[in-house]
Protein backbone atom coordinates (compact mmCIF):
# COMPACT_ATOMS: atom_id res chain seq x y z
CA UNK A 1 0.00 0.00 0.00
CA UNK A 2 1.43 3.43 -0.93
CA UNK A 3 2.33 5.82 1.88
CA UNK A 4 -0.08 8.66 2.61
CA UNK A 5 0.65 12.01 1.02
CA UNK A 6 0.10 14.88 3.47
CA UNK A 7 -1.20 18.36 2.64
CA UNK A 8 0.82 21.14 4.28
CA UNK A 9 0.02 24.86 4.28
CA UNK A 10 2.66 27.41 5.31
CA UNK A 11 1.13 30.70 6.41
CA UNK A 12 2.63 34.14 6.77
CA UNK A 13 1.24 37.63 6.66
CA UNK A 14 2.36 38.78 3.21
CA UNK A 15 3.13 35.43 1.51
CA UNK A 16 6.09 37.01 -0.25
CA UNK A 17 9.16 35.35 1.27
CA UNK A 18 9.25 32.92 4.25
CA UNK A 19 6.11 30.92 3.46
CA UNK A 20 7.06 30.85 -0.22
CA UNK A 21 10.55 29.51 0.57
CA UNK A 22 9.07 26.94 2.98
CA UNK A 23 6.65 25.76 0.29
CA UNK A 24 9.49 25.21 -2.18
CA UNK A 25 11.79 23.56 0.35
CA UNK A 26 9.31 21.01 1.65
CA UNK A 27 8.07 20.35 -1.89
CA UNK A 28 11.58 19.53 -3.07
CA UNK A 29 12.96 17.90 0.09
CA UNK A 30 9.83 15.98 1.10
CA UNK A 31 10.47 13.04 -1.23
CA UNK A 32 6.94 13.12 -2.64
CA UNK A 33 5.32 12.69 0.78
CA UNK A 34 3.78 16.18 0.83
CA UNK A 35 1.54 18.42 -1.26
CA UNK A 36 2.74 21.82 -0.13
CA UNK A 37 1.05 25.19 -0.35
CA UNK A 38 1.66 28.68 1.02
CA UNK A 39 -0.59 31.66 1.63
CA UNK A 40 -0.87 34.89 3.55
CA UNK A 41 -3.42 36.52 5.80
CA UNK A 42 -2.78 39.83 4.00
CA UNK A 43 -0.90 38.86 0.83
CA UNK A 44 1.06 41.56 -0.90
CA UNK A 45 0.40 40.06 -4.31
CA UNK A 46 4.10 39.93 -5.24
CA UNK A 47 6.77 37.34 -4.45
CA UNK A 48 9.99 38.95 -3.23
CA UNK A 49 12.72 38.66 -5.91
CA UNK A 50 15.28 37.53 -3.31
CA UNK A 51 12.92 34.71 -2.28
CA UNK A 52 12.67 33.74 -5.95
CA UNK A 53 16.49 33.59 -6.11
CA UNK A 54 16.55 31.25 -3.11
CA UNK A 55 13.77 29.03 -4.48
CA UNK A 56 15.54 28.75 -7.84
CA UNK A 57 18.41 26.97 -6.03
CA UNK A 58 16.05 24.14 -5.03
CA UNK A 59 14.94 23.29 -8.54
CA UNK A 60 11.33 24.11 -7.64
CA UNK A 61 9.62 25.76 -10.62
CA UNK A 62 9.58 29.47 -9.84
CA UNK A 63 6.71 30.01 -12.27
CA UNK A 64 4.46 28.27 -9.69
CA UNK A 65 5.18 30.95 -7.10
CA UNK A 66 2.51 33.52 -6.38
CA UNK A 67 1.45 35.54 -3.38
CA UNK A 68 -2.07 34.43 -2.44
CA UNK A 69 -4.64 34.67 0.31
CA UNK A 70 -5.30 31.90 2.80
CA UNK A 71 -8.95 32.30 1.78
CA UNK A 72 -8.18 30.05 -1.21
CA UNK A 73 -7.65 27.17 1.19
CA UNK A 74 -10.73 27.75 3.36
CA UNK A 75 -13.39 27.26 0.66
CA UNK A 76 -15.33 24.20 -0.38
CA UNK A 77 -13.29 22.11 -2.76
CA UNK A 78 -9.91 23.24 -1.39
CA UNK A 79 -7.55 20.43 -0.42
CA UNK A 80 -8.04 19.38 3.21
CA UNK A 81 -4.95 20.31 5.20
CA UNK A 82 -3.14 17.85 7.44
CA UNK A 83 -0.68 20.47 8.72
CA UNK A 84 -0.78 24.26 9.07
CA UNK A 85 2.54 25.94 9.90
CA UNK A 86 2.87 29.67 10.51
CA UNK A 87 6.32 31.06 9.79
CA UNK A 88 6.19 34.69 10.92
CA UNK A 89 5.61 36.36 14.23
CA UNK A 90 2.63 38.37 13.02
CA UNK A 91 0.76 35.25 11.86
CA UNK A 92 1.25 33.54 15.23
CA UNK A 93 -0.96 36.12 16.94
CA UNK A 94 -3.60 36.38 14.23
CA UNK A 95 -6.91 34.60 14.33
CA UNK A 96 -6.75 31.82 11.77
CA UNK A 97 -9.80 30.46 10.00
CA UNK A 98 -11.19 27.16 11.20
CA UNK A 99 -9.72 24.50 8.98
CA UNK A 100 -11.80 21.46 8.08
CA UNK A 101 -10.48 18.28 9.61
CA UNK A 102 -8.63 20.06 12.42
CA UNK A 103 -5.10 19.95 10.99
CA UNK A 104 -2.09 19.68 13.25
CA UNK A 105 -0.65 23.19 13.58
CA UNK A 106 2.58 24.75 14.74
CA UNK A 107 4.38 28.08 14.72
CA UNK A 108 7.93 28.20 13.39
CA UNK A 109 8.93 31.85 13.68
CA UNK A 110 11.58 33.36 11.43
CA UNK A 111 12.74 36.93 11.11
CA UNK A 112 11.32 38.72 8.09
CA UNK A 113 14.08 38.95 5.48
CA UNK A 114 11.85 41.13 3.29
CA UNK A 115 11.84 43.81 6.00
CA UNK A 116 15.65 44.04 6.07
CA UNK A 117 17.05 47.38 4.90
CA UNK A 118 20.46 47.41 3.25
CA UNK A 119 22.33 46.75 0.04
CA UNK A 120 21.26 43.97 -2.30
CA UNK A 121 24.23 41.92 -1.13
CA UNK A 122 23.23 42.37 2.51
CA UNK A 123 19.62 41.44 1.65
CA UNK A 124 20.83 38.28 -0.12
CA UNK A 125 22.81 37.39 2.97
CA UNK A 126 19.75 37.73 5.22
CA UNK A 127 17.59 35.74 2.78
CA UNK A 128 20.29 33.08 2.65
CA UNK A 129 20.34 32.83 6.46
CA UNK A 130 16.54 32.55 6.78
CA UNK A 131 16.40 30.09 3.87
CA UNK A 132 18.92 27.86 5.68
CA UNK A 133 16.94 28.11 8.92
CA UNK A 134 13.75 27.07 7.13
CA UNK A 135 15.65 24.23 5.45
CA UNK A 136 16.87 22.99 8.85
CA UNK A 137 13.32 22.83 10.20
CA UNK A 138 11.96 21.29 6.99
CA UNK A 139 14.57 18.51 7.19
CA UNK A 140 13.51 17.61 10.72
CA UNK A 141 9.81 17.79 9.86
CA UNK A 142 10.16 15.70 6.69
CA UNK A 143 12.03 13.06 8.68
CA UNK A 144 9.25 12.51 11.21
CA UNK A 145 7.75 8.99 11.08
CA UNK A 146 4.17 10.17 10.51
CA UNK A 147 2.96 6.65 9.81
CA UNK A 148 3.82 5.44 13.33
CA UNK A 149 3.30 8.57 15.46
CA UNK A 150 -0.04 9.41 17.00
CA UNK A 151 -1.51 12.86 16.41
CA UNK A 152 -0.50 14.18 19.87
CA UNK A 153 3.08 13.00 19.36
CA UNK A 154 3.23 14.70 15.96
CA UNK A 155 1.87 17.90 17.52
CA UNK A 156 4.58 17.78 20.22
CA UNK A 157 7.32 17.18 17.65
CA UNK A 158 6.12 20.05 15.45
CA UNK A 159 6.03 22.36 18.46
CA UNK A 160 9.54 21.25 19.46
CA UNK A 161 10.80 22.00 15.93
CA UNK A 162 9.41 25.53 16.22
CA UNK A 163 10.91 26.07 19.67
CA UNK A 164 14.41 24.90 18.74
CA UNK A 165 16.89 27.44 17.42
CA UNK A 166 16.78 26.85 13.65
CA UNK A 167 20.51 27.54 13.39
CA UNK A 168 21.36 24.53 15.57
CA UNK A 169 18.73 21.97 14.54
CA UNK A 170 20.37 18.70 13.65
CA UNK A 171 19.42 17.32 10.28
Amino acid sequence: MPAKTYNVLFLCTGNSARSIMAEALLSTKGQGRFNVFSAGSHPGGVVNPFAIEQVAKTGYPTDRLRSKSWDEFAVAGAPPMDFIITVCDQAAGEVCPIWPGHPVSAHWGFEDPAAFQGSDEQKRSVFDKVFQQILNRVHVFAGLPFDVLERDAIQREMKKIGETDPDVLSR
